[in-house]
Formats: structure tokens, C-alpha cells, sequence
């Protein structure tokens, strides 16, 4: 019970911070260079990209405040609220083709999946990853997190499986086990690409 409560204080932080990454990507991919007024113009015509931003940082702020939701529910063991507060992110509409949707979805899964696993319902939240992974089109800090959630899940199984002590179980243990490691090499394999990256472009 200490081990998933500073789980859960954990998660909660590094959650609501990836959110405010997202948004904080969005803020500076669409901040365009400020042009000069036409002289000539009478009227101001709204460009079509105004609308896009704008249903951008409306569910980037709505995602924010489940998020905080969450949180609070969580800080008071409420774990039932605070899982249905971020399935709520998964319904939140996007513009089409923002690429923060994608990452938003993804965050709100980590937290999800630890939430059900915290709850003991270890085979929701690795159908929750895996609806994540899934369908990403790119490799992200996001999908890497959700490759580290699904190690935890699988190390939560072999747990569980080392626990029943009979031979068939044990066996099955060691399979989850190799499992987590797969999972967790993924996320590095993925992160020190990222970083790779990031060297290249400074």
C-alpha cells in the first residue's frame, strides 16, 4: 500500500508535467512571426488557422484540468474518479491531424493503465498500452513511457504468478519477467534515439 500510494503521487506529477510540455510545444509551433497590417485592408479576414489554434489550446487546456483532477482524486485514494477523470482526456476532440493529439492520448494512457493496474486490473491496463502503441505514428518521450508502463505491468504479472508457487506459475512468471526486460529496452532503445536527435539538431 506505501509502494503504490508514492506510485501514485509520482505518477500524478509526471503526468500533469506532460501535459504542460505538450502544451508548451504547441504554444511555440503555432506562434507564427507577427506580419504587418495591410494599410489597404478595410476588413480583417479570419484566417482558417486561427480556428485550428484555438480548438488546439481548448483541448490542450481541457486535458490540463483532468489531469489536475485526477490528481486531486488520487491524493484522496479516490482511484475509481480519478481513472474515469483521465478517460475523459480520450474522448477530448482534436483538430485533425494535431500531433499533439496523439501525444496527449498517449500521456492520458500511461497514467491510465497505472491507475487499473493500481486497482488490480492488470489486464485493462495492458490493453490500454498496447491501444497506445498500437496506432502511433511516431516515436515519442510518449510512446517510450507507455513501453515503461507496460514493463511495470508485466513485472505486476510476474508478481503475481511468483506468488501462486506452483511450477506452471513460476514458469509463467519468468516469461512476463523476460517480457518487462523487452519492454524496457524498447523505451531506452527509443529514448537514446530522441536524444540522438536532439544532439544533432543543437
Amino acid at each position: 500500500m506505501k509502494y503504490r500510494s508514492i506510485a501514485l503521487a509520482v505518477i500524478g506529477v509526471v503526468s500533469a508535467l506532460g501535459v504542460a510540455f505538450i502544451a508548451g510545444l504547441a504554444v511555440s509551433r503555432l506562434r507564427a512571426p507577427e506580419r504587418e497590417p495591410d494599410p489597404s485592408s478595410i476588413t480583417h479576414v479570419t484566417d482558417p488557422t486561427d480556428a485550428i489554434d484555438q480548438d488546439l489550446m481548448v483541448a490542450l487546456s481541457q486535458a490540463k484540468n483532468f489531469h489536475h483532477k485526477a490528481k486531486v482524486y488520487m491524493s484522496d485514494g479516490n482511484l475509481a474518479a480519478a481513472t474515469a477523470a483521465v478517460r475523459e482526456i480520450l474522448s477530448l476532440r482534436f483538430p485533425a491531424g494535431a500531433p499533439e493529439a496523439e501525444d496527449v492520448r498517449n500521456d492520458a494512457r500511461a497514467l491510465l493503465a497505472k491507475l487499473l493496474a493500481g486497482q488490480g486490473q492488470l489486464e485493462e491496463a495492458m490493453r490500454v498500452v498496447q491501444e497506445g502503441i498500437g496506432p502511433s505514428q511516431r516515436e515519442s518521450f510518449f510512446v517510450a513511457n507507455l513501453y515503461t508502463v507496460k514493463g511495470e505491468i508485466h513485472e505486476a504479472r510476474a508478481v503475481a504468478l511468483d506468488a501462486a508457487g506452483d511450477p506452471a506459475s513460476k514458469a509463467k512468471a519468468v516469461e512476463e519477467k523476460r517480457a518487462a526486460i523487452e519492454a524496457y529496452d524498447k523505451s531506452i532503445q527509443i529514448d537514446n534515439k530522441l536524444q540522438r536527435k536532439l544532439t544533432e539538431e543543437r
